[in-house]
């Protein structure tokens, strides 16, 4: 088939890593496995790698021009290796034993080691001649992702994540294997990297506390808390911002030198001029204590480097859509933006630049004013000669490692994983297609029995969507006439764009249980279906003619603009529709809320319903349906408070204190469909004593992911990494067993769809009963104090 051939490819729209030579007259990247050299200006694109089916990625140019550094899987797992950097000589492996997965490699200024971090928390570097490899550190809770060398190769500099959550800067001394804690606990820091000339380390550091506050309660929140700072190293460098005063300096004057003498110090002043060799001191004593801000604007700040007296960094502030460069003159004290930029790298020699923009990349001097994106790096020559089926064994291969080194249980929750790669192996090189070895992959992972083991994307025909026009309404069509009945209008909120519901809009008049006679002057009767006329008409006007007849005669013209699709708009009905059921149950007293997630989406639909709803005297929180996300803690955190006391004023009532809470019982609705989040939710719900759960037991998957590694060809592997167990540590808890309800009820699927919620009716019967045994009232205010005596 042709989707097993080999195929020759551009790649320049794929590139995973870039890099600028040390002089600046090529650049480096990675894309689709292989590594490239592009030219500033002249000459040719060049492949150093052109390697089918093996994963070469974190490329490194070498400070003195004449290695590139890599990663690869050549060997059967990853491993550092370096190779002539214009490709005239073969690849050397440097390290050997593959034991986890490597991150971003860095080559020391002499060129002489290696540096990189691992999944096993360690911080590594190997020494190019001698291939040993020395551990710097190893952390106890997270990856090393921050480090620097020193301008003499004798130091390392590095972000060591701790187990409490302020993250500190450390320095390493390669000579005595000495580790010196350079920041405190007490603010978080990070992005370190040493001055070109030794003297300071810049990093960034979260020390300004800005609060903002809540509009929906009285609470608080930090946004933007760095600015960029510098650590002396020595005790005797001068800080430089200490007090200038402009003096007239005094010519002294000297006898003429003549002959050998003038000779000799015209050699002097050469040597002089000659760029001095850098030796980093660091004086331990006081270190912590020699921190110095730049003075600029509290943002978010990363990507430090400092060269002679201007620091460069990456800033966005709270209000920015994008990041942009700056720069900050240690000589002038002022600050100057360069523009946006969505990243860049200095070359070796500090005379050029790299900077990369919407995936556009230029070479560019060291910049002293705006970036300007005038010469763009010609991509055009990044091609892979394509082997499909050598890339997707490779795949294969990679996705399997990968599970191996970051599943959370180095047990593989019991099954032999190395027989497990041998069973489905002929399977991945039997795939035809990338869908095939997704599906292949998808039964591989799903052996470990755990929840989030998710594989998919890829190369995979990406065809144009062509939006059908939606009404916000459901029709059926009128067997006699063949006109559609248009049965019922969902209801939406117009003001919102994402809830627009196009036949209730101002100025449209369209009911229910009218007929759509034509669209666009064309008779729907004479169609197989009616969204036959609506394809490609979402976000257009369009007319429709109705009758409250099913015949053409006596009908009218509405313009409306359909919608893209209608989810929305039902999912709000939904909503609408319980809130009123309960509201009616009840006669007021309960109040309602979905979560339809636990991401952004979720989090605003409980905030839009909470507030408004908190002197309900009771709550039916429901989480059917959740697809999990990470902000339970938020909601729990809301939904567990305590009245302590009872707050007035005069000519008020009474309210509770803190304000931002419900007195009254509580129960959640869960289901088979409440996953992830939305699982941990009503465990906390349960642990937290709440109230009752009712439905059905949850999904029951919370190993917990985080963004997938890159593989060959673009697609996402989500390793599950991160899960929870009981309290006592007796137990997992969750995963493979979901949250038992309190109150088991399954719902009727046919009822369902005819509007009746049995779930929902028994979450009613307990609510009522709760308010009777546990329902609280605010207290009366008390006879006011006599203070007369």
């Amino acid at each position: 088939m042709l989707t097993g051939r080999a195929k020759l490819l551009k790649v320049g729209d794929r590139v995973t890593n870039f890099e600028i030579a040390p002089d600046g007259k090529r650049a480096l990247f990675g894309a689709r496995g292989d590594i490239f050299t592009v030219p500033a200006k002249y000459g040719n694109t060049r492949n150093l790698t052109a390697t089918p089916g093996v994963h070469e990625r974190n490329s490194k140019w070498s400070p003195d021009g004449k290695w590139i550094a890599y990663l690869s899987d050549r060997s059967g797992g990853d491993e550092v290796w370096i190779m002539p950097q214009d490709g005239s000589g073969p690849a050397q492996q440097l390290t050997t034993n593959a034991d986890t997965y490597k991150y971003q490699i860095l080559w020391s200024p002499d060129s002489k080691k290696i540096l990189w971090a691992d999944k096993k928390l360690r911080l590594l570097y190997v020494d190019v001649q001698t291939k040993q490899v020395v551990e710097v550190d190893k952390a106890e809770r997270w990856e090393f992702n921050e480090c620097a060398w020193s301008p003499d190769s004798r130091w390392i500099v590095y972000t060591r994540p701790m187990p409490e959550p302020m993250n500190r800067i450390y320095l390493y001394a390669l000579d005595s294997k000495a580790k010196i804690e350079a920041t405190d606990g007490w603010y978080n820091s990070g992005s370190p990297a040493f001055s070109s000339d030794g003297k300071y380390v810049v990093f960034v550091s979260d020390r300004d506390y800005n609060p903002i506050f809540s509009q929906t309660e009285w609470n608080h929140a930090y946004l933007s808390m760095s600015r960029v700072y510098l650590l002396s190293l020595a005790k005797e460098t001068k800080s430089p911002f200490e007090p200038k005063s402009d003096e007239t300096a005094v010519k002294k004057e000297e006898p003429a030198k003549a002959g050998k003498e003038a000779s000799k110090d015209k050699d002097k002043k050469k040597e002089e001029a000659a760029p001095a060799v850098v030796t980093v001191k660091v004086d331990s004593a006081g270190l912590k204590n020699r921190i110095i801000a730049l003075p600029i604007e509290v943002a978010n700040y990363g990507q430090v480097n400092a060269v002679g007296d201007t620091v460069y960094y990456l800033k966005r502030g709270d209000r920015d859509t994008a990041l942009s460069l700056k720069m900050y003159s240690l000589a002038d004290l002022k600050e100057t933006d360069l523009g946006a930029v969505d990243a860049y790298e200095i070359s070796a020699d500090l005379k050029k630049m790299l900077v990369a923009k919407d995936r556009s990349y230029a070479i560019i001097d060291l910049p002293k004013g705006p970036v300007k994106f005038d010469e763009k790096l010609d991509l055009g020559g990044l091609e892979v000669v394509l082997d499909l089926r050598q890339e997707w064994a490779q795949i294969f291969q990679e996705c399997w490692r990968q599970m191996k080194y970051f599943f959370y249980d180095p047990n593989m929750h019991g099954v032999d994983w190395e027989a497990l790669r041998l069973r489905y192996e002929p399977l991945a090189k039997a795939a035809n297609y990338r869908a095939d070895l997704t599906y292949v992959i998808g039964e591989l992972i799903g052996e470990l029995s755990a929840g989030h083991t998710y594989v998919g994307g890829g190369d995979l025909p990406r065809l144009p969507r062509i939006a059908t026009g939606m009404l916000g309404a459901r029709l059926e069509r009128d067997p006699a006439s063949g006109y559609y009945k248009i049965g019922r209008i969902l209801r939406g909120a117009n003001w919102n764009p994402a809830l627009r519901s196009p036949l209730t809009e101002v100025g449209v008049d369209v009911k229910e249980g009218e007929y759509l006679i034509a669209v666009n002057g064309k008779p729907v009767n004479a169609m197989t279906d009616a969204y036959e006329a609506l394809v490609n008409t979402a976000g257009r006007q369009v007319k429709l003619k109705v009758n409250a007849l099913p015949e053409e005669k006596g009908s009218r013209e509405e313009v409306i603009v359909p919608i893209e699709t209608e989810n929305h708009l039902y999912y709000e009905d939904w909503v609408l529709a319980n809130t009123e059921k309960v509201e009616k149950a009840t006669g007021g007293l309960v109040g309602y809320i979905h979560v339809p997630d636990m991401g952004v989406g979720g989090l605003n639909e409980f905030v839009r319903h909470f507030y408004p709803q908190l002197r309900k005297k009771a709550l039916i929180i429901d989480v059917r349906g959740n697809g999990g996300g990470n902000v339970s803690p938020m909601l729990i955190e809301r939904l567990r408070r305590e009245m302590v006391m009872v707050e007035m004023a005069r000519n008020t009532i009474a309210g509770p204190d803190p304000a931002d809470l419900m007195v009254g019982p509580k129960v959640c609705l869960i289901d088979e469909f409440s996953a992830s989040d939305g699982d941990i939710f009503p465990f906390r719900f349960k642990a937290m004593g709440l109230g009752k759960l009712i439905g059905k037991r949850t999904w029951g998957g919370v190993v917990g992911i985080r963004g997938s590694l890159p593989l060959l060809d673009g697609g996402v592997l989500n390793r599950p990494e991160f899960a929870p167990y009981s309290k006592d540590g007796k137990d997992w808890v969750i995963e493979g067993r979901g949250v038992e309800p309190d109150i088991r009820v399954d719902n009727d699927p046919a009822k369902e769809y005819a509007g009746i919620d049995e779930q929902l009716a028994t979450a009613l019967e307990v609510i009522l009963e709760e308010l009777k045994a546990k329902g609280r009232d605010i207290p009366p205010i008390p006879p006011f104090p006599k203070k007369d005596k």
